[in-house]
């Protein structure tokens, strides 16, 4: 990421449209469907499609309605009314739509007139986002936090699963792939160039087989507001890729993933293949992560930056790595939330097990980018999330933890995190053995979160109602994993 050439704007610049900016698009297009987008607590985007004649200002102020019992992790029944309020700021025409459609983006009210009715849900990722950077500002630490995350996933050509009592399988499959060297292509012919495994970072065409389309990706993104910096193949095999967007503010870039992932599930789906942001799809070769670039600015100047410090960054800035690495096992618990996050989280495959931090080393959990001297360049990469992670809630949690270790001055050089300046992996086994390593399951992260969430509440950023909520899913998602029997169990015991 170029980020040395990116100058953030200030808060109030970020969000110029309004209400009236929307009516007259709507006009000036001849739009005739409303979209209204909103994310469910596990990150799932929903929606909601008007006809043009219900858009009306009161979409912005008083919502409009839904049932929040139907949506996980929402509302009981008894409870269901919920609002959807748009955010002018968010609107865009939605180019996968047929009849001309606007879309934007949504935050969740209650409704009526009692002590709840009218006020931000309490469980809304994305108000948890806006409410992250409203603590931000009350601190005084600074008036603006920027993320960068590189989001990398899979474009496949064919893609099979299914469970029952009695079977279990997942198949699938990318002209591009290792595998495929001896089969034929839909024409009976096998034009050779293959990505071998680990054998894809920055390769070129013939043998990246999605390059295009990705510039098509890119394309999309950029009409519909995004700036993109790169876009590139990644090392695996069978068409891991990565399309990097540039800086924003925290609410801005949580929605602009949203967006992100929706175009290239689009695009892809439209040219006849399928994308996931699965972090392990592929065994033996480099999972899926999003490393996240992150920094802290005030009255337009970067706070992480400080020309004696090492790597270049100030003592606020180590600050904020220490509260990343002391609450690591629970932030890994939103960053990394899946059952399958913890098979890309293991050693090797560059993956960033060990909580430590370090200058230009990817085995770290904690990364300090050396491109570029430039003060505006300077920020801390926090390696272990993956794409599967609810942006609002990830973003937020790393923020919070972030200034929990400014507060508290958590030095993580004192707190014995580093820096480890060396390959970790390499180290004998009694030095190696004293590296902390994040955990190693869901259910260890959701512990953790369990034991260590306080940083999280400060604010009213998290509401413990959220809290509970996630850690009773996701403990609910990792127990078929448990109790079910594993294809490769057959393997290894069938005739045992």
């Amino acid at each position: 990421m170029r980020a040395e050439k990116y100058v953030p704007k200030r808060p109030e610049e970020d969000r110029p449209a309004t209400v009236d900016d929307v009516l007259a698009l709507a006009e000036e297009r001849e739009v005739r469907q409303v979209d209204l987008k909103f994310v469910d607590l596990t990150g799932i985007w929903q929606h909601k499609t008007l006809s043009v004649a219900e858009l009306s200002p009161s979409m912005f102020t008083e919502g409009v309605g839904f049932d929040g019992s139907s949506v996980r992790g929402f509302q009981s029944i008894d409870e269901s009314d919920m609002l959807l309020v748009a955010d002018p700021a968010t609107a865009v025409i939605d180019p996968f739509f047929a009849q001309t459609t606007i879309s934007l983006i949504c935050s969740i009210s209650e409704p009526g007139a009692g002590p709840v009715g009218g006020r931000g849900y309490a469980k809304d990722p994305r108000l948890t986002a806006a409410r992250a950077e409203d603590h931000l500002r009350s601190t005084g630490v600074a008036d603006a936090s920027y993320w960068g995350p590189e989001l990398e996933f899979f474009i496949l050509d064919d893609v099979r699963f299914g469970n029952t009592p009695n079977s279990a399988f997942y198949s699938f499959d990318a002209e591009e792939a290792a595998w495929n060297t001896g089969t034929a292509n839909g024409q009976g012919k096998n034009l050779g160039s293959k990505v071998p495994n680990k054998g894809g970072y920055n390769r070129t065409p013939p043998h990246d087989h999605t390059s295009e389309l990705r510039s098509e990706m890119v394309r999309q993104m950029e009409e519909l507001g995004l700036t993109v910096e790169s876009h590139t193949h990644e090392v695996a095999t069978a068409a891991q890729v990565e399309i990097d967007l540039r800086y924003d503010t925290l609410l801005n870039m949580a929605d602009k993933v949203m967006m992100y992932k929706y175009i290239v599930r689009n695009m892809a789906h439209r040219a006849g293949k399928s994308v996931t942001f699965m972090p392990k799809p592929l065994f033996g070769d480099n999972g899926s992560g999003m490393h996240v670039h992150q920094s802290l600015w005030r009255e337009g100047r970067p706070t992480f930056a400080d020309a004696k410090g090492y790597a270049g960054l100030s003592q606020s800035a180590l600050y904020y790595i220490g509260g990343l690495l002391a609450h690591a096992p629970a932030l890994l618990a939103l960053t990394s939330p899946t059952t399958n996050s913890y098979k890309r989280l293991v050693p090797g495959y560059e993956a960033p097990v060990n909580i430590a931090f370090s200058k230009r080393n990817r085995s770290a959990a904690v990364r300090i980018p050396m491109y570029s001297e430039s003060p505006a360049a300077k920020r801390v990469e926090f390696r272990p999330p993956d794409s599967l992670a609810n942006p609002y809630l990830a973003f937020a949690a790393m923020l919070m933890a972030g200034l929990d270790g400014i507060a508290r001055k958590i030095d993580p050089v004192e707190a014995g995190f580093g820096p480890m300046d060396f390959n970790i992996y390499e180290l004998p086994a009694d030095q190696k053995a004293k590296v902390k390593n994040v955990p190693g399951s869901l259910d260890e992260a959701l512990d953790a979160l369990e034991a260590d969430h306080d940083f999280l509440l400060k604010g009213g950023v998290f509401s413990p109602e959220l809290l509970e909520e996630w850690i009773e899913i996701k403990r609910a998602e990792a127990e078929p994993i448990k109790v079910r029997p594993h294809p490769y169990e057959f393997q290894m015991y069938y005739d045992m």
